[in-house]
């Protein structure tokens, strides 16, 4: 599965520059809106024709302007799963399902009717109409319907920013199965920090129509570029970590990281999943000794790295904690009084409520 971006267009005073290759089962574009990320989806659906550049899925060219290549968007076998479900209010969530079947040939279908409604869970809610479901539910049917006109890509445009944060937690598992078990390749549209660090495998840094940063999302989300992206106050890292231990009587889960072992609010994965957790930099102390007696349950022993300052006041630590990388962001006073400079060891605390978890892509 591999994706390969390298255009040019311009919209008014707007101008797209983009060049990425991807080999991830879930690429992300994150940014801020006016970044260019939905255009970029456009150019790719072939709802847009670029100015000049290529485009091409799995090896297959949808776009190459020197070779005068343009598939149509009716023959780009493209889903397309939006903010909003679209469903068509007159038909059963079972019909809207099998709408997708008009837009794909029975010899080249990969994906059955009933392997998609099994996936999404969807079974129960055949003989509904839209108007009766969830907004989850409804988002649930649009990839559905998306996912059965067998689609060689697709593409989801900020796909759960309408939900609130029950749905949104309703609706995650469900993208992170299709994006293990099915094979096909989904370029994701997102603002939610958690939601790309959950959901990715690659992530493409946008912004004013620029790639600023592509990669893994440990290393794209906990990267410098990401601050004027984000804003200061989203900076951070993500931690590879797996499932150790659950606390039902708590509602807490130990994960195991190379860091070290950290306590976080309990999450859907099971003992030996694969999780990433993104730590903010503003939700990290430090101390030159281990201290006792504190509310934090996340103490994680490491050395001062480098130190960056992010204003006159406010100072970004980079931490190796165990050959993983931890940002903690301080006032210079404190930097002072703890004479940090790289090599010091510290000490950084983590209070648990402060933790987001995304699970990891499985590797097959």
């Amino acid at each position: 599965m591999s994706l390969a971006i390298d255009i040019r267009h311009r919209l008014g005073a707007f101008e797209l520059d983009v060049r990425f290759e991807s080999e991830g089962r879930l690429t992300a574009l994150f940014g801020r809106s006016g970044s260019g990320k939905t255009s970029l989806v456009n150019l790719v659906a072939g709802l847009m024709r670029p100015d000049s550049g290529r485009i091409a899925v799995d090896g297959t060219v949808l776009v190459d302007t020197e070779r005068r290549i343009f598939v149509p968007r009716h023959r780009r076998r493209i889903g397309y799963v939006f903010q909003e479900g679209r469903l068509f209010p007159h038909l059963s969530v079972r019909h809207n399902l099998l709408y997708g079947r008009w837009f794909s040939r029975a010899r080249e279908r990969r994906i059955a009717a009933d392997q998609v409604i099994e996936l999404l869970g969807l079974a129960h809610l055949l003989a509904r109409r839209p108007a009766s479901l969830s907004g989850g539910e409804k988002q649930r049917v649009a990839i559905g319907r998306a996912l059965l006109s067998d689609p060689r890509l697709l593409l989801m445009d900020e796909p759960l920013a309408s939900l609130d944060e029950a749905r949104k937690a309703e609706i995650l598992p469900y993208i992170e199965r299709l994006r293990d078990e099915l094979g096909i390749p989904v370029l994701y549209v997102s603002h939610a920090i958690s939601e790309v660090a959950r959901l990715a495998t690659t992530v493409v840094l946008m912004s004013e129509g620029r790639v600023l940063a592509a990669g893994p999302p440990a290393d794209v989300l906990g990267g410098r570029e990401m601050v004027p992206v984000a804003g200061a106050a989203e900076a951070g890292a993500v931690l590879e970590a797996r499932v150790a231990a659950l606390d039902v009587g708590f509602g807490l889960t130990t994960l195991d990281t190379r860091a070290g072992p950290l306590t976080v609010p309990r999450v859907s994965a099971g003992i030996g999943s694969a999780v990433r957790v993104f730590i903010r930099a503003s939700d990290v102390m430090l101390a030159l000794q281990r201290p006792d007696a504190i509310s934090a349950l996340n103490v994680l022993a490491g050395r001062v790295e480098a130190l960056a300052e992010e204003s006159r006041t406010v100072i970004d630590v980079t931490l190796d904690c165990g050959g993983q990388r931890l940002l903690a962001r301080i006032t210079r006073k404190s930097m002072v009084g703890l004479k940090l400079a790289p090599g010091v060891p510290v000490f950084a605390i983590i209070k648990s409520i402060a933790l987001e978890e995304g699970e990891r892509p499985r590797r097959s």
